[in-house]
């Protein structure tokens, strides 16, 4: 709607991942009904699998915005951008800060979900976990190495991304606005001479990689727990 566009469809793996967590949706609430001594157990798993294809949803559009703005900006330095570049630049940045905020909302919602479903008891590791301590478990401990294995390539293979992407949600988070680190580095090294942009290219190019990492996990995680649901139907 932003850029004039039709609604986006689903298509590929995407469309295999959001009809994976639609199975298993539909698992969950047929499991719910079916042993109503354990519907509580199973509605918890339906409305988390059904937030993690909204937050999915949710992602792709970030992602996809983020993208498009950037494009829209031509000048290298922040004193040349046009108000037009200016404009995108500003959406530019608060989708892109949208987005690379929800890569790790996502997996860490996913782990917890896996660690309920597949009883995995990470919170015997680690009180608070996220995602990857979910997948540490399961690799040293040799659970479900089917669904260990798939989801460890895909962090080994977006690793250098998500570590830059990481470092920019926490210096987002905790101590300033990530877009402006850059200028401070800048600043300090030129002594307060002009300042250039970022490189939206190489951000959008680890966000791609993110999000690739992101709808993949869901992608083998989802396949492999309707499997499981489908054991107790």
């Amino acid at each position: 709607m932003l850029f004039g566009e039709q609604p986006r469809e689903w298509a590929g793996t995407s469309l295999e991942t959001v009809q994976a967590i639609e199975r298993f949706t539909a698992l969950s609430s047929k499991l719910a009904e079916r042993m109503p001594e354990q519907a509580t157990k199973f509605r918890t798993y339906e409305i988390w699998a059904q937030g993690l294809l909204r937050s999915m949803d949710e992602l792709e559009q970030s992602c996809y915005a983020a993208k498009r703005y950037s494009l829209l900006i031509h000048s290298d330095h922040v004193d040349e951008l046009s108000s037009e570049e200016l404009f995108s630049y500003n959406r530019h940045v608060y989708f892109d800060k949208d987005a690379y905020i929800r890569v790790f909302a996502i997996l860490d919602k996913l782990g917890t979900l896996l660690n309920h479903l597949l009883n995995l008891r990470t919170e015997k590791v680690k009180a608070h976990f996220s995602y990857f301590t979910v997948l540490r478990n399961m690799r040293e401990n040799h659970k479900h190495v089917e669904l260990m294995k798939p989801l460890n390539d895909l962090k080994e293979r977006s690793q250098g991304a998500m570590n830059r992407l990481r470092n920019r949600r926490n210096l987002e988070i905790h101590q300033m606005n990530a877009e402006l680190k850059d200028d401070l580095n800048q600043s300090l090294a030129r002594n307060g001479t002009r300042r250039t942009i970022e490189d939206l290219k190489a951000n959008m190019e680890d966000l791609d990689q993110s999000w690739e990492m992101v709808h993949g996990s869901l992608n083998h995680s989802f396949r492999f727990v309707c499997g499981w649901l489908r054991k107790m139907d």
